[in-house]
């Protein structure tokens, strides 16, 4: 634009194209630069809300301190507590003052006056000093007042240094230092003894991960390798130690593996840089008020609110007429604008403080049913409970019963079926009988008598009593007498061929029990011949004998047998050849 063939009047223009050009890039840069202000202000501001958050859950235990109405073992446990927030506190403190000391050292090496000290004047950079009286208290800083809010070289030096993936000098002690709070505080709180009953958390360097669902996978792991109390500190403790976390290495333009030092503070203005350091210590002051309150929520439940108070009955799902029940009666307080969550099987509603869970009942005598129920309290924190449910099963029956078929075979392994209705158990005795169980079911033996009966008892697992429902007799008899047949032909039936070997004994499907039997001995008699064996196969004698038989005549078989209910019986079988 300034080359040599360009006239005078060319030049010029040039010239004033690069001046106007500078200005435009000047304009912008202070545009940038005044909002880095900006985000110092809201942020330092952000740090009191935090401290104040912290300082009032602290504050409120010491005043259970000074009551005097609390017994001795409150009393005990609030300053026990207290002690582990005066570590905390101890801890918060170092970081603070290491990070102010860093921002005043960048500002003084940076030619800048740090040594006015004036409150809410425009021309000082030190409003509020950082003091030994209240150490938890940022320094107070007006960075309008700086007058080379745009100078990057002074901060890089002192935070990065030469290198960006690998810093050195204050960053690297800033970067250390920031993840031994992060331990330390974790420690902290995961670490303390109730009764006999003490929690341990020793954390680890977790800075490498693929994003938040990875990192809070990570913390699992780290959890279940120490005696965490996951149900009350597990979700406050994760939360703490995600939200001071940051990747150790990140990708910066086309360079790989940067330092996160090196990305936040490689030629950051002066301004963003100490931003991005009171950005650090906001983070510091959050942690630090999350775990005050989270302590302070083991000695009192001040951490929750409550505006609406309603009456809430429990009793028993299973009961009868005449029974004694007993009803559990509470006053439930529950916050209408901070509704719990649950969670279950089946539907779910939730409203008026409570979730409404709706299952289809299924399964045996009883079917357990379980969930969670969760609520935040006033930092925001989630406090997660277990929620189990058995619920008692009555199976609807309808019985059809035949009195005078009431009868039970001796020998025989009498199945005997009983509901008790209205009642979740049942049980029954006998009188002449023995019973014993089978699943659902029982097996009734009678004795040497002619009669029987068997009593039906209702049980109720909520009162634990038992009632008799009736008393039912029955009537003992022998076994009925098995039949004999030679193959398929039975007494009175016609032989079509004369080849069967084999003699059966059994029922027919006129007596619907289950037995078996078997032949033990036999006789043949056809005519003036006669045959006889052991078994229940025919010799071949007696296949002879039946072969050579006129047609027309009869062949009498006079068997033994033996099987359910009979040791011996004699049964005859005549069937016509």
């Amino acid at each position: 634009m300034a080359g040599g063939k360009e006239t005078p009047r060319q030049k010029m223009i040039g010239m004033m194209y690069l001046v106007l050009t500078a200005l435009l890039a000047l304009n912008v840069s202070k545009q940038v630069l005044d909002a880095f202000v900006a985000i110092e202000e809201n942020t330092q501001k952000s740090s009191i809300t935090h401290l104040d958050r912290g300082n009032s859950a602290k504050s409120d235990l010491s005043g259970e301190l000074a009551d005097k109405t609390n017994p001795i073992e409150k009393i005990k446990k609030i300053k026990y507590y207290l002690g582990i927030i005066d570590q905390i506190d101890a801890e918060t403190a170092k970081r603070i003052k290491e990070i102010d000391d860093l921002k005043l050292n960048i500002l003084k090496e940076s030619g800048e006056d740090i040594t006015k000290i004036k409150d809410k004047d425009k021309e000082s950079i030190v409003w509020v000093p950082y003091s030994k009286a209240n150490p938890l208290l940022p320094t107070r800083l007006n960075l309008m007042a700086v007058q080379a809010k745009d100078q990057y070289d002074v901060p890089m030096h002192i935070i990065v240094g030469e290198e960006i993936k690998n810093p050195k000098g204050d960053g690297l002690k800033l970067w250390n230092s920031y993840n031994d709070f992060r331990n330390t505080v974790c420690k902290l709180v995961g670490t303390y003894k109730i009764g006999t009953k003490g929690y341990t958390l020793n954390p680890t360097n977790i800075n490498k991960f693929k994003d938040n669902d990875d990192l809070a996978k990570q913390v699992d792991k780290m959890f279940a390798k120490n005696k965490v109390n996951i149900n009350d500190d597990g979700e406050v403790i994760k939360n703490i130690y995600m939200e001071l976390t940051k990747p150790e290495r990140v990708d910066m333009d086309e360079e790989k593996g940067v330092h996160w030092i090196g990305k936040t503070f490689d030629h950051a203005p002066l301004v963003g840089a100490i931003a991005s350091l009171t950005a650090l210590q906001q983070e510091i002051l959050a942690a630090r008020a999350t775990a005050v309150a989270h302590i302070k929520s083991r000695v009192s439940t001040g951490e929750y609110s409550f505006n609406k108070i309603v009456g809430l009955a429990y009793g028993p799902a299973v009961a009868n007429s005449g029974d004694e029940v007993e009803l559990k009666v509470m006053m439930a307080a529950f916050d209408t604008d901070n509704q719990p969550t649950v969670t279950g099987p089946g539907a779910i509603t939730v409203a008026d403080g409570q979730g409404i869970v709706k299952v289809r009942v299924s399964g045996g005598a009883e079917m357990p049913v379980s969930g969670t129920v969760s609520i935040k309290n006033k930092s925001g924190a989630t406090k997660t409970e277990k929620w189990t449910h058995t619920i008692k099963i009555m199976k609807p029956q309808g019985t059809v019963s035949l009195p005078e078929m009431r009868v039970l075979y001796r020998g025989y392994k009498n199945l005997v079926e009983a509901v008790a209705s209205g009642y979740d158990q049942t049980t029954i005795s006998g009188a002449g009988v023995s019973l014993t169980k089978s699943g659902i079911q029982w097996i009734a033996t009678p004795g040497s008598g002619t009669e029987c009966s068997i009593s039906v008892f209702g049980k109720s697992s909520v009162t634990n009593k038992s009632v008799n429902l009736g008393n039912f007799k029955f009537k003992i008899k022998k076994m009925p007498a098995a039949k004999i047949t030679w193959g398929k032909f039975g007494t009175g039936d016609k032989a079509t061929n004369r080849d069967g070997k084999i003699l059966n004994a059994g029922y027919d499907e006129s007596i619907p029990l289950t037995a078996s039997f078997k032949v033990e001995k036999w006789i043949l008699n056809v005519g003036s011949k006669s045959a006889s064996g052991v078994g229940n196969k025919l010799s071949n004698e007696a296949m002879a004998i039946l072969r050579a038989a006129t047609p027309g005549s009869m062949a009498s078989f006079s068997c033994i047998y033996s099987g359910t209910g009979t040791g011996g019986a004699p049964a005859d079988l005549n069937v016509k050849l």
